[in-house]
């Protein structure tokens, strides 16, 4: 009897077919709804496995009720969806995505920060809305990217990835981590900050943290205010590293020139979001890693961690 790996989405048969002699598959068959806790619970306490995204709280309940289960596999880098201590109390095994997206979320950060610097959203609208009459000297005017210093938060992988683009427009490169990162120091000219001398230093500041609690709220009222008035912020991690009201009032006050935004507290956003309403705002509905050959790769490394452990092996990409 093949083991049973119940899927919280839909996803193509394509990506599945490959791995349909090893397992059973049950789905969620909708692709833009997330599943029910109820139908979750239900599912779970027969599955062998769950592949599963961020929208799925995979907590003590949902352990408890699969009495069978041996993994989840998070089809995300983060995984503060899933309570990984009460997994292994489970004796369940819990694996996350990294690697094969972060050049593609460093792609998508680095676009989002040029998009925000630049106005370029504003600059499309204001085309469709019939606004562009003639051609003015400062008309939406933006921030140079090139020659200017990026402070990121977050040397992680994809921190180093958006560093390398960084260097390439010659931009002068602050970093703020848990540990000094010497190889990017060596390799791409990175200078270590503490994260106030950061804030004050920075004409763009970039979050890539995991969101702990730590790092909950860690760009907060005192965190804006520290930045210059010229500052652009830019958020790729989770939106809970951010107290949105204190961006908020940042932007309206003029603290903080613009922000970039892929994450927020509560997802999804609608467009009465206090931030999607500002001009000086570009909100993107947590597209990070999504290239749809990255997308791909994301599941196959979920179905081959899956295929791992359930064969009795180790987890390719195990959540320490």
């Amino acid at each position: 009897m093949k083991p049973v790996i119940y899927v919280t989405r839909r996803i193509p048969d394509e990506v599945l077919q490959p791995y349909r002699d090893s397992f059973e598959f049950r789905m969620w068959e909708k692709e833009d709804v997330p599943v029910p806790r109820d139908v979750l619970l239900k599912e779970a306490a027969s599955a062998d496995g769950l592949l599963c995204l961020l929208t799925e709280t995979i907590d003590h309940e949902v352990l408890t009720a699969a009495k069978n289960l041996k993994i989840v596999a998070n089809m995300a880098v983060g995984f503060d969806n899933i309570d990984v201590e009460a997994a292994r109390e489970h004796g369940v095994v819990v694996t996350n995505t990294p690697d094969v997206l972060t050049e593609t979320t460093a792609d998508l950060t680095f676009a989002l920060m040029m998009a925000t610097a630049r106005r370029l959203i504003e600059a499309a609208d204001y085309i469709r809305e019939g606004k562009w009459k003639y051609w003015t000297p400062y008309l939406l005017a933006g921030s140079d990217i090139h020659g200017k210093t990026i402070g990121v938060v977050g040397m992680g992988r994809i921190g180093e990835a958006v560093a390398r683009r960084a260097k390439g427009f010659g931009m002068s490169i602050l970093y703020h981590n848990r540990s000094r990162k010497e190889n990017a120091e060596q390799e791409l000219g990175a200078v270590y900050k503490d994260f106030p001398e950061l804030l004050q230093e920075a004409d763009f500041v970039v979050s890539l943290i995991p969101l702990t609690e730590q790092t909950s709220e860690m760009f907060n009222q005192g965190a804006f205010k520290a930045m210059k008035s010229s500052a652009i912020f830019v958020n790729a991690s989770r939106g809970g590293t951010v107290d949105e009201e204190a961006l908020y009032d940042a932007l309206i006050n003029n603290e903080i020139r613009a922000a970039g935004l892929d994450v927020f507290v509560n997802e999804p956003i609608s467009p009465k979001h206090p931030l999607a309403g500002l001009d000086n705002v570009v909100c993107l509905p947590h597209i990070g890693s999504a290239s749809a050959a990255t997308r791909t790769k994301m599941l196959e490394l979920c179905l081959d961690n899956l295929k791992a452990v359930l064969n009795g092996e180790q987890a390719i990409t195990p959540v320490k």
